[in-house]
């Protein structure tokens, strides 16, 4: 087996963390990816990895490697693919991953624009409101809101959204407006996704942090079902402001506490690819900052 092939399976067992994941990912068999790290480590003379029966992980000389052998894989790819002319036009499938609801308000109409621009293309969209992993579900791009916590992962900037307190007219006209974020205890609250009787829901800057601790009157695992209980008029609820943009443009939520608001969270989009990504990534990252830059500065 030539060396570009067995730096593929080493890098594609690390990142699944198992023989038979990093296998399939590689579209061999686990006994062939067994074989080939078995020999890679032999022609080193240094374990790149620890197994046990449940799990691989690289030991600290296999992490250093890991660096390097990404490095090697990924600029042979963009040679290959400058003299085959991939980074010239989009072809493939091109797959995009986003949280549920922000994926059906904003990506999928880039995807629809990008699709009538490269008719040639193919898309997969995943919806879901975890973190895919990108190396093991072999997903091309992620939308990600928030701070990044891999920091292999090449990110794109493309706007902010605001963490907000939200009520409807009546209820807010019935139970008053909270004026700063102590005033939250009075109130009745609809918190989403964390299933905890108690929570701490903070307010402020990095300089100027005030932390509040509530027990929801209702607790729901969805974002929608509690922004519909604020709606109704139950109580209020902090969603991100992409979330209830139509509903405050439509005066049926108004935000609360606006100037003790945390700092915006970003929205970047990410990958795996090196450097020079190729076309079809490119060409959807481009296509993506011109088209939400704008629709998130609104938000």
């Amino acid at each position: 087996m030539d060396k570009f092939r067995t730096l593929e399976i080493f890098i594609a067992v690390a990142e699944t963390e198992g023989f038979a994941a990093g296998a399939r990912k590689c579209r061999l068999s686990a006994p062939v990816a067994t074989k080939a790290i078995s020999e890679l480590e032999a022609s080193l003379g240094v374990r790149l990895l620890n197994r046990t029966t449940r799990q691989v992980s690289l030991t600290d000389a296999g992490q250093r490697y890991l660096v390097d052998a990404r490095r090697i894989v990924e600029e042979l790819k963009e040679a290959d693919a400058s003299v085959i002319g991939l980074h010239a036009k989009p072809i493939g499938t091109l797959s995009v991953t986003a949280p549920a609801l922000f994926g059906r308000l904003f990506v999928t109409p880039v995807m629809v624009a990008y699709l009538k621009q490269y008719p040639q293309m193919k898309a997969t969209l995943l919806f879901q409101d975890r973190i895919v992993n990108l190396a093991e579900e072999g997903i091309d791009l992620a939308v990600r809101i928030g701070h990044l916590a891999d920091s292999s992962l090449n990110a794109i900037p493309l706007g902010h959204v605001k963490r907000v307190v939200v009520g409807s007219p009546d209820y807010l006209r019935r139970h008053g407006t909270p004026k700063q974020p102590k005033d939250l205890q009075h109130h009745q609250l609809i918190a989403a996704v964390q299933m905890n009787p108690v929570q701490d829901w903070r307010f402020g800057n990095i300089d100027n942090r005030v932390s509040v601790r509530l027990e929801p009157a209702l607790m729901t695992t969805t974002n929608d079902a509690a922004i519909e209980a604020a709606v109704l008029g139950f109580g209020l609820t902090r969603v991100l402001s992409y979330q209830v943009a139509n509903e405050i443009e439509q005066g049926r939520l108004k935000v609360c506490l606006s100037k003790f608001e945390p700092d915006p969270l970003p929205v970047q989009i990410v990958h795996r690819e090196g450097r020079t990504s190729t076309a079809k990534t490119r060409a959807f990252i481009d296509l993506a900052r011109a088209m939400l830059s704008t629709s998130l500065a609104k938000l």
